[in-house]
């Protein structure tokens, strides 16, 4: 079984970017487990004083979960042509880990007009070893519309490319596992 985390770089009630996670846990291939990383909020402000031996337990938790998934499936909102703050704190607990290096990530992008996020967000990834499955990102037209993930799964117009951007994920981690079994 191929096991995906899901990490939504938006805190807010009725996010369009966990709804389009959600969708994307609905749409995988059979075989597939998307599981939602809910402990976003509770990482405390990245510290390097901290990041030893002995981390903070939200951050030894985040760290466990991401080294026993396949990859990691992110979407974020776009703050002042930037990265969501908590994703970045999120982000920064694991540029030291052992864990994050080497693991294939795809992107959702809920706003068409949040490029600026978006390269951002893949140039910190790629600093940080990330294998990026390019053709498993997706962006969905989701801005100002209030969409849930039952929503965005019976509209064929948004289904469609995220079922497709989450068979190629498979893919891409499959490709990817192959390639480390075989080194």
């Amino acid at each position: 079984m191929t096991k995906i985390v899901a990490i939504s770089g938006s805190l807010r009630t009725g996010s369009s970017n966990t709804a389009a996670l959600r969708a994307a846990a609905r749409l995988a291939p059979a075989g597939v487990e998307v599981m939602p990383f809910d402990g976003i909020a509770a990482l405390p402000f990245f510290n390097p004083d901290l990041d030893g031996d002995d981390v903070p337990a939200p951050v030894g938790a985040m760290r466990a979960l991401i080294g026993s998934v396949d990859g990691i499936l992110i979407s974020s909102p776009e703050y002042a042509r930037g990265v969501a703050g908590v994703l970045k704190n999120a982000l920064d607990w694991l540029v030291g880990s052992y864990e994050f290096p080497g693991k294939p990530v795809a992107l959702i992008n809920t706003s068409p007009r949040a490029t600026h996020a978006l390269a951002a967000l893949t140039f910190t990834l790629e600093t940080m070893s990330a294998r990026i499955a390019r053709d498993a990102c997706v962006t969905l037209p989701l801005l100002g519309s209030a969409r849930d993930e039952f929503a965005i799964v019976a509209d064929p117009a948004l289904a469609e490319p995220l079922r497709g951007a989450m068979t190629s994920f498979v893919a891409f981690i499959e490709a990817a596992r192959a390639d480390a079994a075989g080194a």
